[in-house]
């Protein structure tokens, strides 16, 4: 049970946070209050009465609170410190011309005319500082809008004008059309046309001056505008909306372009645009300042001011997000164990295999030993395509520690595939007398038992397991080396059970993703790329099919079973159901079971327990039948080195990314294997999108090309890596700009772990003011 002195520093943190972040009520969930109706407020009563009504009261109010009960925090038996509260609550004073406010000011002291805080607040933005980030989502050139007597039909394009004209007709019940004659200043004019708008009605007076976008439609000579977007423009802000390069924001009904134009500006104007990162820090990575950034963002005085604005703030969203990831636990920096890695036992380890390593390997392998001799806990992403030899490059590192007295301990989430390791390690390790263990539920209480012991007293080397390693009846004696397969499928508390020691740690993936979204979704960790296969491995033959040629792939299918083969055949999901997902599976399998009736047909599936899947695979690969119907459980780590061909039906569902992964279930023996990709949709995109996997057996071309067409939050397993939204950033072409960032957050702090040095309190406040975590806050 926590002492109070440990409850009375948990609960400083985040009222410091509070403080540090300007009082805005916002770092704790819920709010102040919440926080101290909690358990953690009950040991402290003179503290939640000094913040009772927190948010009610107005900055300097909750300023003069919070700092009298931090003071109580420090000293219990201080009087309190009781905030002077106004008799009502008033709103803050609008900033006199030429004030400038702070980033945290709130929103109603930016004088935006009635209303105008509420709309601002409608959108999620209640300070200085959300407006001047709220970016436009994308920019017009209202320079020298074009002639329309040169615009083609169907092209969009924006036009300026006054109304001289306008009328409403109905040509046939239900519809309504407005329609209203534009005179642009080159004396030309243009029809355009509102269907079933009437409440735009009242902005269309003669004589008002419009800005509109459309699609052009041309009848003869005259031109015809389908509207999409509408802008009244009034003649005090001619110069936001017109005759300049201008931005166009996310909005919603009843907020205009015109009043986010005029919000940015009153908040360049009113905000000290203090830039948190150091001169030579933007000379060194070619960076404008953020002034400019900002005006060059919200107000591009050309296209070349643009393009600096949009580098430079796309720099800091990698650069706030890499400092997140790398903040994230319990310390910055964490001791690990300093190991010898002695070349010579490489060469012994490489020595008692059956082929040497490639390049690749090698290259990954300097790396792994690198870190490894570092006083430095080891925290490095190996990533490789199917059959690249990760395992391998792993036990060699296993073994290094081992060799300097350590245990080391590899994780894997289901138990086949531990099971699979564990024979992989006993061919790598056991002829270089290293005791290899296995530890899995599937055990009997007393195997487990003996297995405990035998790790606690340290007559095992190396265990490969499932999360049975990190029950709490297991003690290591001297862990060294974790390795963990998949780390995505745990857990992060799964994971800091295994790391509790602080081992050294190597996460391995089979998932090839690219470069840039591995920086992003793994910044805690250094990234380490096997991009090269080992020689003689025969290339996977995959065909796309549509669906009328699924008797013949099926005809395929019988003849390589008719040789002695066996066969995957995946069905997709057309949406997350446990029922349908065995409905699908279970049809396709009876299907199957009448157009071949010679094959031996077994379906999985994932309502079945993790027994059951293990029991269905162990009978697979010992070839009890031919056929296996299956969902995408089997995606990852199944080796059946028999089976020769891959199904795949409804291709089009998967992601490029996710048919790789599916397609290396075969060719995992000596024999040519194939995958067949059966589209039920045939449309031009999407054959265009199969062909990438028919034309490419490189995982990470393939995942490259998946991320240009979905994008990073389609990418299996990234929805959940704690990735914020990127306004700015192209994960896609970004590769170079987030190395950069990346190298930036690390010299940072390597120097300063917790951002305490004078010259980053502004770099220290705008992180903290982009971090919704609680836990995240709490650790600087």
């Amino acid at each position: 049970m926590a002492t109070v002195a440990e409850l009375r520093e948990k609960l400083r943190r985040p009222l410091s946070a509070e403080l540090a972040g300007g009082c805005q009520n916002r770092v704790v969930a819920g709010g102040v209050e919440r926080l101290l109706a909690s358990p953690l407020g009950n040991p402290f009563p003179k503290v939640r009465e000094a913040l009772r009504g927190y948010a009610e009261l107005d900055g300097p109010e909750r300023e003069a609170a919070l700092r009298g009960a931090l003071a109580l925090l420090a000293d219990p038996d201080a009087p309190k410190a009781a905030p002077k509260r106004a008799a009502t609550r008033t709103a803050p004073p609008t900033a006199a011309p030429g004030e400038r406010l702070p980033l945290d000011a709130e929103i109603a002291r930016l004088d935006t005319g009635p209303g105008g805080a509420r709309k601002l607040q409608s959108l999620g933005l209640h300070t200085v500082r959300d407006v001047l980030h709220a970016y436009p989502h994308r920019h017009e050139d209202r320079r020298a809008l074009p002639d329309l007597s040169e615009v083609e039909d169907g092209q969009k394009v924006t036009v300026e004008g006054r109304v001289v004209a306008k009328s409403r007709r109905s040509p046939k019940p239900g519809m309504q059309i407005l329609d209203v004659t534009l005179e642009t200043p080159s004396g030309g004019r243009v029809k355009a046309t509102w269907f079933n708008q009437p409440w735009v009605e009242k902005q269309l007076r003669e004589g008002a001056r419009l800005v509109l976008t459309g699609r052009v439609k041309r009848f003869g000579r005259s031109v015809q505008l389908g509207v999409e977007h509408l802008e009244t423009v009034d003649g005090a802000q001619d110069s936001l909306s017109t005759g300049r390069i201008v931005g166009v924001y996310d909005s919603k009904d009843g907020v205009s372009q015109e009043f986010l134009r005029r919000a940015a500006h009153r908040a360049l104007l009113a905000a000290p645009l203090d830039d948190y990162l150091p001169a030579h820090w933007r000379q060194k990575y070619a960076l404008t300042d953020l002034g400019d950034a900002l005006w060059g963002m919200h107000y591009p005085a050309d296209e070349a001011q643009l393009a600096r604005a949009n580098h430079r703030l796309r720099f800091d969203e990698y650069l706030f997000l890499e400092l997140r990831m790398l903040l994230q636990g319990e310390d910055a920096v964490l001791e690990g164990k300093r190991f010898g890695a002695k070349s010579e036992d490489i060469h012994t380890f490489e020595g008692a295999l059956p082929f040497r390593f490639t390049n690749a390997q090698r290259r990954v392998l300097l790396e792994i030993t690198d870190d490894m001799r570092s006083d430095r806990q080891m925290a490095r992403l190996v990533q490789g395509d199917v059959g690249s030899g990760k395992t391998a490059v792993a036990a060699c590192a296993l073994y290094l520690a081992v060799r300097d007295g350590y245990q080391g301990a590899l994780m894997a989430p289901t138990e086949i595939l531990a099971r699979q390791h564990y024979a992989n390690l006993v061919g790598y390790l056991g002829k270089l007398d290293v005791r290899v263990g296995l530890l899995i539920g599937a055990m009997t209480p007393k195997a487990k038992l003996e297995m405990q012991t035998r790790i606690a007293e340290g007559d095992v080397d190396v265990v490969a397991g499932t999360q049975a390693l990190i029950q709490e009846n297991v003690r290591f004696d001297n862990l060294g080396l974790a390795v963990v397969d998949e780390e995505h499928r745990f857990g992060v508390q799964q994971r800091r059970r295994l790391l509790a020691g602080r081992p050294d740690v190597l996460v391995m993936s089979a998932t090839p993703i690219p470069r840039s979204l591995a920086l992003t979704a793994y910044g805690d960790l250094e990234l380490s790329i096997i991009d090269e296969l080992p020689p003689g491995r025969t290339p996977i033959e995959t065909k796309l099919v549509q669906d009328t040629a699924r008797q013949q792939a099926y005809g395929f299918v019988m003849r390589q079973i008719r040789e002695g083969r066996q066969a995957f055949v995946v069905t997709a999901l057309i949406e997350e159901n446990d029922t349908l997902e065995l409905l699908a599976a279970t049809q396709l399998a009876d299907d199957l079971k009448t157009i071949l009736p010679e094959a031996r047909t077994e379906v999985l599936h994932g309502k079945m327990s993790a027994a059951e899947k293990d029991h269905v695979m162990d009978r697979f690969r010992a070839h009890d039948f031919d056929l296996l119907v299956s969902t995408t459980v089997i995606e990852v780590g199944v080796d059946v080195p028999n089976a020769t061909v891959m199904v795949i039906e409804n291709a089009e569902r998967f992601g490029l990314a996710q048919l790789h992964q599916l397609r290396g279930r075969v060719g995992r023996g000596s024999a040519q294997s194939y995958c067949v990709l059966i589209a039920g949709e045939h449309s031009k995109k999407t054959r265009q999108r199969l062909k990438i996997i028919e034309g490419s057996t490189d995982g990470f071309v393939i995942a490259e090309a998946d991320l240009k067409l979905r994008g990073p939050g389609e990418i299996r397993g990234t929805r959940q890596s704690g990735i914020p939204d990127l306004r700015l950033a192209d994960l896609a072409n970004d590769t170079q700009i987030i190395e950069q960032a990346r190298e930036l957050a690390k010299h940072i702090l390597a120097h300063d772990p917790k951002l305490e040095h004078p010259r980053l309190q502004y770099l220290r406040s705008e992180l903290q003011n982009r971090s919704q975590s609680v836990a995240y806050r709490e650790v600087i």
